[in-house]
């Protein structure tokens, strides 16, 4: 049995969260951005609130992608950094441009690269060729369009190869600490690849052999996710993926999710009896469950590990 323990402190609650929100709507996905964040909100790590603030952006480039996509607005984009590059060969004017027009500066960068090629090459550009440019921006052959790729890519926080080799590489490390955690508490589980060497297509990161009693709730199986749990983000989990474990006989889960969650989480979707969630703060390994609706009963936990 897991101990419930030392986790007021780190919880979030949907007042704070909402507050948190709310300060993101007006910043810009640059690394300065975080200095405004840790300031405003100094009891929360580093990582939850630049795991919240990615959410949030990338809602909210969902929403206006369309309107920067328009060939009208690339022609605009490509032909103002022409202008800018050339006036101001020192400045970085493309990472001014994606900020003054609020779209992601590693997206902005894509887009410009993406016209740039097509001049070059007569038509659409390839999109491995472009893709290999924006990880390597050494191989674009236009050295000044390089240089402002490199600026864009290594001051956006929410998108482009850095930030996806860095997403990556938090993902790994929090499924090694779940895992080297099981072990210390000496508990018999599968992890992903084992599961999968025995046939398993699509399946949790982790698999009790022997279940867990967990607040008095049996848990058969644990998910880890490397982002803050919200709301919008549990439903997708839910939809893409739980939901196809239950359906399996998984039955009841872990979700452990390291940058956080918010702490009245309702995730009452109207299907009976769904997967418990569990969340994990990465800082000290603090880990709060949130059990959806479980037959019209909202049940939370919390427990460290």
């Amino acid at each position: 049995m897991f101990s419930t323990r030392r986790l007021l402190k780190m919880k979030l609650s949907r007042a704070e969260y909402k507050e948190i929100v709310k300060c993101t709507e007006h910043l810009r996905p640059t690394r300065q951005c975080m200095t405004i964040l840790r300031q405003s909100f100094p009891n929360h790590s580093q990582s939850t609130l630049l795991s919240i603030f990615s959410l949030e952006y990338q809602k909210r480039t969902k929403r206006t992608m369309s309107r920067h996509q328009a060939p009208d607005s690339i022609e605009s984009y490509y032909q103002r950094y022409l202008s800018e590059a050339k006036a101001r060969p020192s400045v970085p004017v493309l990472l001014e441009l994606a900020n003054e027009v609020d779209l992601s500066p590693a997206l902005m960068a894509r887009v410009i690269v993406d016209r740039f090629l097509q001049d070059q090459e007569g038509g659409v550009s390839s999109k491995q060729v472009l893709n290999n440019m924006l990880r390597e921006p050494s191989l674009i052959p236009d050295q000044t369009l390089a240089n402002h790729v490199y600026q864009c890519t290594i001051n956006d926080c929410c998108y482009g190869p850095l930030v996806d080799c860095i997403k990556h590489a938090i993902g790994q490390e929090a499924e090694v600490l779940l895992r080297d955690k099981l072990k210390e508490r000496n508990l018999s589980f599968l992890d992903e690849n084992q599961l999968r060497t025995k046939g398993y297509d699509k399946t949790p990161d982790i698999i009790l052999e022997v279940p867990i009693a967990v607040e008095g709730h049996i848990v058969h199986w644990i998910e880890s996710k490397a982002s803050f749990g919200d709301d919008h983000s549990h439903r997708t989990y839910l939809n893409e993926q739980f939901w196809s474990y239950w359906n399996r006989g998984l039955r009841r889960a872990l979700d452990h999710e390291p940058h956080g969650c918010q702490e009245e989480m309702k995730e009452a979707e109207r299907r009976g009896s769904i997967p418990c969630l569990l969340h994990g703060l990465r800082h000290g390994m603090a880990l709060q469950l949130k059990y959806a609706q479980l037959n019209g009963n909202n049940l939370g936990f919390c427990f460290s590990i």
